[in-house]
C-alpha cells in the first residue's frame, strides 16, 4: 500500500506524529524507541515514520543494525513560511492600532 503524500498540516495534524516529533526534538531515537512510546502496533509505526520522512520532517539513517530517525528542517518551512505571513500580518494591525491609539492621545 502506498503512503499517501500530504501537506505539512496533515502531517502534524495526527496526535500521534506530533508526539513523535516532539520525542525527536530532544534526540534522534530508534524506530523500536519511538515504537515503545505508543500503544500501536509496529506496522502503524512505521506507517506513521513514513508519512513524517516523506514529507521531508524526518530522516532515517542506519547505523548497524538499528534504523535511526531524526529531525529534518524541510519539513517545518511550509509551516513555518505560513506562521510567518500571520506574524507580519498581526505585527502589522498592531502597529497601525499603536499608531491610531498615539495620534489619538497626542490630540
Amino acid at each position: 500500500m502506498a503512503i499517501p503524500t500530504l501537506d505539512a498540516f496533515q502531517v502534524i495534524g495526527d496526535p500521534s506524529r506530533r508526539k513523535m516529533l516532539m520525542l525527536l526534538s530532544a534526540d534522534s531515537l530508534t524506530i523500536n524507541g519511538l515504537a515503545d512510546n505508543f500503544e500501536m502496533s509496529r506496522p502503524a509505526v512505521s506507517k506513521h515514520i513514513k508519512i513524517l520522512c516523506n514529507a521531508g520532517f524526518i530522516s532515517i539513517h542506519d547505523i548497524g543494525r538499528e534504523r535511526y530517525c531524526t529531525l529534518k528542517k524541510e519539513g517545518f518551512e511550509e509551516l513555518q513560511a505560513w506562521i510567518s505571513h500571520f506574524d507580519e500580518f498581526w505585527t502589522s494591525k498592531v502597529k497601525k492600532l499603536e499608531t491610531l491609539l498615539n495620534n489619538k492621545l497626542s490630540n
